[in-house]
């Protein structure tokens, strides 16, 4: 059964959409061949939503991604227009929001030219310019977007404030944001309530709790070196034995449903809302098929009273992302 859209929102984004971000913002490379492999199937299995960004690659070459994406509608002539592609930017090579106009204009041209054979859908904010503001962020997209360089409009990592500050200036077609058992903030700070209300979808990202949930790791040690989730806080020697106590009760409720634990959370996550577009992202085109198959999946009542139970006793420790003023400042902006 093919990986069916939000029902929310005029954007078609696929209920299970396809993040590219570990095909090249890895130490090692995913090779093109594997890569092809699995954008493929994700377009053949009805995930034609696809998630890149500017910056998704190590430096010195940031734009790693958009040259995957580029050579594979080379190869692939017929796949190119066949999915929606999210593309993120509007940060510096420091990692910094800068909304200026003439800084995104030529940000977006940039990633049409690398792209080639087609332009991005999608332009996505990937953290929010506190200096510039929602209104004049938002006024300088609708400029680019009339200028032609992409159709629709995202942001990421925002308040409720600044989801519905922005709305009030244009049409934003999606948030992205982290959303997992791991995860839960968007519930408790009003941006899940916000996107109910104002009908906007959530790109849900990392619904795997970044990693805990679609990996066998056993220790910190089992993090590939290199891998940037060895510096964030949840993995920390400090937290990471507490966090996988979460991670052996949800595998205990995936088990009895006949389910792996990956495609219970990537399911659970879509059962929240009817807007909500999951984002899981894989290196294995095995494991891709998957999470696809995850949107198939549904719960009773019990089975999601019992889920939610899970998660909401746990307490997960560690922050976000690394334990840094600069990196937790960038988040819900």
């Amino acid at each position: 059964m093919p990986v069916p859209s939000v029902t929310v929102g005029p954007v078609p984004l696929a209920k299970v959409a396809t993040g590219l971000m570990r095909l090249t913002w890895a130490p090692k490379h995913t090779p093109d061949e594997q890569a092809f492999e699995l954008m493929k199937m994700a377009i053949d299995e009805g995930s034609t939503t696809f998630n890149s960004g500017y910056f998704y690659g190590t430096p010195p070459d940031i734009t790693a991604n958009l040259k995957l994406i580029s050579r594979f509608c080379e190869k692939y002539p017929d796949y190119k227009d066949k999915f929606f592609l999210s593309v993120k930017g509007g940060i510096t090579p420091q990692m910094k929001p800068n909304a200026d106009v003439d800084f995104l204009r030529k940000q977006v041209t940039e990633v049409n030219e690398i792209l080639k054979h087609r332009k991005m859908d999608l332009f996505e904010i990937a953290r929010v310019d506190k200096e510039a503001g929602p209104e004049k962020s938002m006024q300088n997209l609708l400029t680019l977007r009339d200028e032609g360089h992409f159709k629709y409009i995202g942001i990421s990592e925002a308040s409720a404030d600044t989801i519905r500050r922005s709305a009030a200036v244009g049409p934003v077609a999606a948030v992205e944001l982290e959303y997992s058992p791991f995860a839960t903030e968007i519930e408790k700070n009003g941006v899940l309530d916000a996107c109910k209300e104002l009908g906007i979808p959530i790109a849900a990202y990392s619904p795997l709790g970044a990693g805990f949930l679609g990996n066998n790791w056993k220790s910190k040690d089992d993090i590939p070196e290199g891998d940037m989730r060895r510096n964030f806080d949840k993995f920390s020697d400090e937290h990471f034995e507490h966090n996988m106590e979460l991670v052996r009760k949800l595998t205990s409720i995936a088990e009895k449903k006949g389910v792996t634990p990956a495609q219970l959370s990537i399911a659970w996550v879509g059962a929240q809302w009817a807007g909500i577009s999951v984002l899981p992202g894989s290196t294995n085109p095995q494991r891709a098929k998957q999470c696809l198959e995850a949107a198939d999946i549904t719960f009773t009542p019990d089975e999601l009273a019992e889920i939610r139970k899970v998660v909401d006793s746990f307490e997960v420790k560690g922050v976000r992302y690394m334990k840094n003023e600069h990196v937790q400042n960038s988040l819900f902006g």
